[in-house]
């Protein structure tokens, strides 16, 4: 039998799926989450459920906000279902499904006033973000950029803000107005340094209209930097209909997810927080390792294996890890390229940390796509592959296969795979890509003229050779043969 998910149906759902043991009509909200996707509904809801389910730190749940046209969709579908969340775990050898209950409201995006009387609430007092990659308006060198038509919207008109930076910084402003205590500001996206990323665009676009408040925001907001992980593909009718199947839950929008994740935390929370430590959420005084080597070597290797298999036309993830070239490219690239720029991590081993990224990446039940890796690439790769190009040529160290993994991402963009399929648009940049890379077809330079993308990197001539010689052999002889080439250094 098959039961809608909502509070009253807990308890027949507890037969089937592991259910909140709380009273969800006692919690408190605690937290502001801005960006209420899948990974966060995967990540820091699934350890404050734990949490919750401990007995602990009931006044620290979740109330959602949001700014975009989809915040609004996915409102309604958790609204219907009280904001409850089936969250399926997949590992290789085991599946298990628990409803998670931490989000307590959602805030209707585009109610400016609402999310700011919340905001400027004492009772909130860490306000956190998963707003993907590309919602900080940096540039390549990582650099807050004022001048974006968003920000310069917001810094002309901050009574009435669009950006998630506008709200934060309206809401301190009320703050700091009534004599309130301000809240931590708590970045949870793929970022290195996000809490100083975040930072800056805050105290940036304070600046914009009232440098004292920038001023203050500076000096006494916290923005603890974090590095966030746990590999969760998109939700489709796949998933729903795996939820119904298999637990019997019939949910609009389940979360699937692997079995593994990980939070690492520096611990700058002077508004207080909730014991995440009881959960597994490791606190350090300085998490600037772990990002480099999530970012560099996960992430770095989700960009390595996109490409390539984007252009076969391979769908899923793990479909990819199976192919001996795709696999073969993302072992080189990680052993000889990206793992030995990554500075030491306390109490890790980088090489038994990438066997471990191998064995997720080719989980067959997670369902995750070659095309979610390859999304987003003009905000990805400045974070993902152009710092390890970087470094790598700081130490003339060789960067063969980090020029072929863009110019693998280059081919991608052009629109067609070697098969013939046309390459539906998939980065919010994608016609500027496309173009740029319909140059690059006869002039590969018109590719790195992107220096957004690239900054300093693009001004190398060793890189511009490398990267000029792996694209022109792949439209000369195609990606497997380019591959076979790289792998047995003759690229």
């Amino acid at each position: 039998m098959r039961i809608e998910l909502s509070t009253r149906a807990l308890d027949r759902i507890a037969s089937q799926a592991a259910v909140p043991n709380y009273d969800r009509a006692q919690l408190t909200a605690g937290i502001l989450h801005f960006g209420i996707g899948n990974f966060h509904r995967a990540h820091q809801a699934v350890y404050l459920d734990a949490l919750f389910n401990q007995g602990r730190d009931h006044d620290w749940a979740i109330v959602g906000a949001g700014v975009l046209p989809s915040d609004e969709k996915m409102r309604q579908l958790l609204a219907r279902q009280d904001n409850l969340t089936t969250v399926v775990e997949q590992d290789a050898d085991r599946s298990t499904a628990r409803v998670t209950g931490a989000m307590i409201d959602y805030l209707e995006p585009g109610d400016t006033a609402a999310t700011i009387a919340k905001l400027a609430d004492p009772a909130i007092r860490i306000v956190s973000l998963t707003i993907t990659e590309g919602g900080y308006f940096i540039d390549a060198s990582g650099r807050f950029d004022p001048a974006h038509p968003d920000i310069a919207a917001d810094g002309a008109a901050p009574e009435d803000p669009v950006t998630v930076f506008g709200l934060i910084a309206a809401g301190l402003k009320r703050r700091r107005a009534a004599g309130i205590p301000p809240f931590t500001v708590m970045s949870c996206d793929n970022i290195p340094h996000n809490g100083v990323v975040t930072r800056n665009a805050v105290v940036g676009l304070a600046a914009l209209f009232d440098p004292e408040l920038a001023a203050w925001i500076g000096e006494n907001v916290a923005f603890p930097n974090g590095m966030v992980d746990r590999i969760t593909p998109a939700t489709s009718d796949r998933e729903r209909q795996i939820c119904a199947a298999d637990y019997g839950i019939e949910d609009a929008c389940p979360v699937f997810c692997e079995g593994f994740k990980q939070w690492v935390l520096e611990d700058d929370f002077p508004a207080g927080r909730p014991a995440l430590e009881e959960v597994g959420v490791q606190f350090v005084p300085d998490v600037t390792p772990y990002e480099h080597m999530k970012i560099r070597i996960l992430n770095g290797g989700h960009a390595a294996i996109a490409y390539p298999a984007g252009l076969l036309d391979i769908h899923y993830v793990h479909e990819a890890m199976e192919n001996p070239f795709v696999r073969a490219f993302l072992e080189k690239i990680e052993y000889e390229e990206i793992i030995p720029v990554v500075p030491p991590v306390p109490d890790m081993d980088l090489l038994e940390y990438f066997r471990l990224i191998e064995e997720r990446f080719s989980n067959p039940k997670i369902g995750d796509t070659v095309r979610r890796l390859c999304f987003d690439g003009s905000n990805r790769q400045p974070k993902f592959i152009v710092p390890s190009i970087a470094e790598r040529l700081a130490q003339n160290a060789g960067i063969d296969g980090l020029a072929l993994e863009s110019a693998l991402w280059c081919r991608y963009c052009y629109g067609v795979s070697e098969r013939g399929k046309i390459v539906e648009p998939n980065d919010p940049a994608w016609e500027r890509l496309q173009a740029q890379a319909h140059k690059a077809k006869e002039d590969p330079q018109a590719w790195l003229g992107m220096e957004d993308i690239y900054g300093e990197v693009a001004r190398s001539e060793i890189f511009r050779t490398a990267f000029t010689r792996a694209l022109s052999a792949l439209w000369e002889h195609g990606t497997e043969k380019v591959l076979t080439r790289y792998l047995e250094g003759r690229l």
